[in-house]
């Protein structure tokens, strides 16, 4: 008998000058970053969380610590590739994932291929096991205000 399990992910970072913005595992110019002890991908951490979320192993702060000196500046795509060998321990199967981008500014329509690609590649799925979606707030709240950015993801993983 085949089990599935649905996960779901979120994730919050603030944005300030002069740091790189990386979202979905690919840099976008621009002139914020995310504030992180990571590279502060807003959208693999939201999906780590969905996928740890769903196959009942914690979530990323348990596996991978923001007070660890080993995570200060990581590429987040090396964070999404181990949590997926964490699944891939224990049985596990992505089915699919969706992620959702929260953020007003810059647009990202034209870099969601590339982070559908990155994704699919990270977590060894085909690119239409993959989608990523980007929405405003309208100019209402802190992503709405230009302070953050925030990601969701939904994931299906099956074993």
């Amino acid at each position: 008998m085949t089990t599935f399990r649905i996960g779901h992910g979120y994730d919050v970072h603030r944005l300030a000058e002069g740091l790189t913005l990386r979202l979905g595992g690919v840099s976008i110019p621009y002139d914020k970053g995310c504030v992180a002890h990571s590279d502060g991908d807003a959208v693999l951490h939201a999906l780590c969380d969905a996928l740890l979320g769903a196959a009942a192993l914690g979530d990323i702060g348990l596996h991978f610590p923001d007070t660890s000196g080993e995570f200060k500046g990581m590429d987040s795509r090396i964070l999404l590739r181990r949590t997926r060998d964490i699944l891939a321990a224990e049985g596990w199967s992505v089915g699919n994932v969706d992620c959702t981008i929260i953020l007003q500014a810059p647009k990202v329509r034209p870099y969601i291929d590339a982070m559908r690609g990155e994704i699919a590649d990270c977590l060894g799925v085909e690119l239409s096991q993959v989608s990523v979606k980007a929405t405003t707030t309208e100019r209402l709240g802190f992503e709405g205000r230009g302070e953050g950015v925030a990601a969701e993801s939904v994931v299906l993983i099956f074993k």
